[in-house]
């Protein structure tokens, strides 16, 4: 190299002393923005029962059909219910309610504890979320999946018998409020069980005695007294009595009672999912 060659220097253009070349506009960076990721969590819980619906939305459908089948054909023409409302007709709604129930619940719970056991539940801990995306994305993918089976339920059963609907506004209020009060239970149950044992128990011993005692297959009238005040401390059956009356204009007790129950249960069941959610409750340990 010749003493009179400019010495190349890499990020300075020839002929540009050192002092030059501090002076240079500083090296742009690409900038990360952050971010929620609510949107890819909430399309992670929905493609979850979505890719094997057969299972989360074809079998509830399924297992409805089959209660109305064998009720309707044991108990029509026996069991008294509301005036001028046919049992099989007064049993659809209660069976769709029932199943968005179980599923509502199934949703979250089952999401929760298969991430805890297989260890991947610190990928929803790691992206910017915070407990509120958190709880909104799982409760409303599992009201999603309650409100779909629901729907299948009822265009189904069309093909038995006549169900008119109403008040079209109560049966969307109740079916979205049941589904989410099921939902946050759903979640208060995921965060709870740390083995499938304890989501079973949760479920044979809690879930499913409220559910099946709550009304889905008769009148409380058509119980003793005894039975009947204790079905009204029951508040799955606020959820059954007022979507039913979305589509007879008649109920055991006042939509407006059912609606204070079943908004007070959804508030209350809410704050404490959020409370165990924002401690990081059997979560960071």
């Amino acid at each position: 190299m010749s003493q009179t060659e400019p010495v190349k220097r890499w990020g300075v253009p020839q002929g540009e002393s050192a002092g030059h070349a501090t002076a240079a506009a500083p090296i742009k960076h690409p900038q990360l923005t952050g971010g929620s990721g609510f949107l890819t969590l909430l399309h992670k819980e929905m493609m979850r029962f979505i890719k094997v619906g057969f299972q989360t939305v074809a079998a509830p459908v399924v297992t409805a059909l089959l209660y109305l089948l064998i009720f309707a054909q044991v108990l029509e023409g026996r069991v008294s219910v509301y005036d001028s409302v046919p049992y099989t007709s007064f049993l659809i709604p209660g069976l769709m309610m029932m199943s968005m129930l179980q599923n509502s619940f199934a949703n979250p719970s089952s999401s929760l504890i298969q991430s805890r056991i297989t260890g991947n539940l610190v990928f929803i801990l790691l992206p910017p979320l915070s407990h509120r995306e958190i709880f909104t994305a799982y409760v409303l993918a599992a009201v999603i999946r309650g409100l779909c089976v629901g729907l299948f339920i009822g265009i189904t059963a069309l093909f038995f018998v006549q169900l008119p609907v109403t008040y079209p506004l109560w049966v969307i209020t109740f079916a979205a409020l049941s589904c989410g009060i099921m939902a946050t239970l759903g979640v208060i149950a995921g965060l709870w069980s740390e083995k499938f044992d304890q989501l079973a128990a949760f479920q044979n011993f809690l879930i499913m005695p409220a559910t099946f005692l709550s009304g889905v297959f008769y009148s409380i009238h058509s119980l003793p007294p005894f039975w009947q005040a204790v079905s009204q401390w029951n508040p799955i059956f606020y959820t059954i009595d007022g979507f039913r009356y979305g589509f007879f204009a008649a109920s055991d007790v006042s939509p407006w009672h059912s609606l204070m129950v079943v908004g007070t249960a959804f508030v209350l069941l809410s704050l404490i999912a959020l409370r165990l959610l924002k401690s990081g409750y059997k979560l960071r340990n």
